[in-house]
């Protein structure tokens, strides 16, 4: 983690309007404040967003850092600020299983719901050692069940929950932070956390994935990944546990169980939908497939969606598939492929 002194030379650069001081002291930070961003509103884009809007703000806003707390610590005030103001004017975002039950058959020719926020997913990234005293670790933090459970959370409750267990903060600094009490941070961290415990499972995927072979684990991803571009749906429910989920924001539809889940694979992306091809890739810190899709099969395969896969033991215990070619640009994922 970067620390700066009052007395160091860009700080004194960057307070007299030296643009290029100002982004030397802010780069070491700005992936972990990125991340921290995309916990808060549950997009990537909206991360960039709000990063852009807060380093502004605390370029514009140095001359009020005076350097009796780190400069990383301020920064992550100034950028939990601007993430709230966010949260305040767009609300929480979803996942389909928010909407309603699962469907226990295979619902073709859906449009996907605009009207509605959608979580999505976050492409692999250096986060950085753990803060001191963290009950999360930064690769946990990303994982998607830990940011699906956040976006129940009010924003204060959710700003207090990480600051505390991911970052490291004290109850005292979170209150400065957000302008508040200790006893207002502790209320609101008890309440988070009850929430929170209620919605992820008690091993996060980094556990599940230490315990799991790195053979076995490449060899599952490669053959769901196989499946998927053979059309084979007997390889890929062998790779499923009996209660996998399949969900596919934007679409509203989610399916739980091997039976509508072997129903929808059959009937809809290895029945109708057209050939596929692959590239692998990771996000939220778990494995998961660039899926590419042409509906023709003849000419080349354009990006179609990021299927991120959570393990239980050996098996995919849920395939999430984030579809849409804008995910593909923040994964440094091309947007076609032969």
């Amino acid at each position: 983690m970067s620390e700066v002194s009052a007395a160091d030379p860009d700080l004194a650069r960057a307070r007299a309007g030296d643009d290029e001081a100002f982004d030397r002291l802010v780069r070491p930070l700005r992936r972990e404040l990125h991340a921290h961003c995309y916990r808060m509103l549950g997009s990537t884009h909206d991360a960039d967003d709000a990063l852009q809007d807060a380093l502004l703000r605390a370029w514009r806003g140095l001359a009020g850092f005076e350097g009796r707390a780190s400069l990383r610590s301020w920064l992550y005030t100034v950028a939990t600020r601007t993430c709230l103001d966010a949260i305040g004017s767009r609300g929480r975002r979803a996942m389909p299983v928010d909407l309603g039950p699962s469907s226990t058959s295979a619902v073709a020719e859906i449009a996907p719901l605009t009207d509605v926020t959608w979580l999505g997913p976050y492409p692999e990234a250096d986060f950085g050692p753990n803060a001191p005293g963290a009950r999360y670790e930064q690769r946990e933090a990303v994982e998607l069940a830990f940011v699906a459970a956040l976006q129940h959370l009010p924003g204060n409750q959710r700003a207090a929950l990480l600051l505390f267990e991911v970052l490291g903060f004290s109850a005292a600094e979170i209150a400065a932070t957000m302008n508040t009490s200790t006893t207002s941070v502790n209320s609101a961290l008890a309440r988070a956390r009850k929430i929170v415990a209620e919605k992820v499972p008690a091993r996060t995927q980094q556990q599940t994935l230490r315990k799991l072979d790195d053979t076995r684990l490449r060899a599952v991803v490669a053959d769901y990944a196989a499946a998927m571009e053979h059309g084979d749906a007997a390889a890929l429910v062998a790779l499923l546990t009996e209660d996998v989920t399949w969900s596919m924001p934007p679409l509203p539809h989610w399916y739980q169980g091997l039976a509508a889940v072997a129903d929808f694979a059959t009937k809809v992306p290895l029945g109708t939908c057209g050939t596929w091809r692959h590239l692998p890739t990771t996000a939220n810190g778990q494995p998961a497939v660039a899926l590419y899709l042409c509906a023709t099969g003849v000419g080349d395969h354009t990006a179609w969606s990021i299927n991120v896969l959570t393990f239980r033991d050996n098996r995919i215990a849920e395939i999430t598939s984030f579809i849409g070619t804008e995910h593909f640009q923040a994964f440094g994922l091309p947007a076609s492929l032969p």
